[in-house]
């Protein structure tokens, strides 16, 4: 409370409240004088009560001089008075008594209500404080791995710089490098294709050569054969013709028999000749294709 109160200030504030037509009680008390504590109140307001009685005894008047009817009247009426303001004062104050201590128990249970009120609250601030605790180390180790993960997030963009870098310079040598197999396609291609026409002019030199034997070979049997009728008709008469027909016959036929070996010759290497055209075709490829690593070096 912000000052302390009297036994006066009770006792003031209780008749101003029973002037104004108000039963005095601890809280009214306490709210007409703006201050006071409870238990306090609660004490000087029973001696209010108990002197209550007395203050509100009216004086016995003086009844020296009158008549003895009138004295024994008056002390009846007096008596009478006196016991009904005593009977109607003790039940005000038995009132007052059970409001007390009803308004006192009301108050017991107000303060455990604020002492378990306080008891939790200082469990509350108590959970609050670790909390804040636990929260304020959670804080602290997140921000230490914000900065972890921020540092690995510049060390991963620079990375990713120097890998963009890297894949354009690959970009850069892979385009070369198709450039230059175009190249070595395109020279193959035109060494592939003057190995085919030569193969070609090869092989139709050969047929030619193939078919000009095999001509003098037919013309040789032509000739063969009209020296034999021409040997059948003058056999009888041209002995020394035939002996020199004969000779000649043997002659043309050895001819005939290189020819016919040459012509076999002649077949056997055109037959072989799409195997070397082959094999040239590889031999030519070799150094293009060694001239296609070197780059790569």
């Amino acid at each position: 409370m912000a000052r302390g109160i009297t036994e006066s200030d009770v006792h003031t504030a209780a008749d101003e409240l029973v002037a104004s037509g108000e039963r005095p009680t601890v809280e009214r008390i306490r709210g007409h004088l703006g201050t006071g504590s409870p238990n306090t109140v609660t004490r000087w307001l029973e001696t209010w009560w108990k002197n209550l009685g007395t203050r509100l005894q009216p004086e016995r008047p003086d009844l020296k001089d009158a008549p003895a009817v009138l004295a024994e009247l008056a002390g009846q009426w007096w008596a009478l008075a006196s016991k009904h303001a005593r009977e109607s004062v003790l039940e005000e104050v038995a009132d007052a008594r059970r409001s007390l201590a009803a308004e006192y128990d009301e108050l017991r249970v107000q303060q455990q209500n604020f002492a378990d009120e306080a008891t939790e609250l200082q469990t509350t601030v108590s959970a609050s404080s670790q909390s804040e605790r636990v929260a304020l180390t959670q804080v602290a180790e997140l921000r230490q791995l914000v900065d972890q993960l921020q540092s690995q997030l510049a060390a991963s963009v620079q990375q990713r710089s120097k890998t963009e870098l890297r894949l354009e310079q690959m970009e850069v040598a892979r385009q070369a490098l198709d450039a230059r197999l175009h190249e070595l396609q395109e020279l193959a291609r035109s060494e592939r294709e003057s190995l085919i026409e030569h193969a070609r002019s090869v092989e139709d030199r050969a047929l030619r050569e193939i078919d000009q034997i095999r001509q003098d070979a037919k013309d040789l049997k032509a000739k063969l054969a009209s020296s034999e009728k021409l040997h059948l008709a003058t056999e009888k008469s041209l002995t020394a013709a035939l002996k020199a027909a004969q000779k000649a016959a043997a002659d043309g036929s050895k001819e005939a028999d290189k020819q016919r070996a040459r012509s076999d010759v002649l077949e056997e290497q055109l037959t072989k000749m799409p195997a070397a055209i082959e094999a040239a075709l590889r031999r030519k490829r070799k150094p293009a294709i060694s001239r296609e690593k070197k780059p790569k070096r």
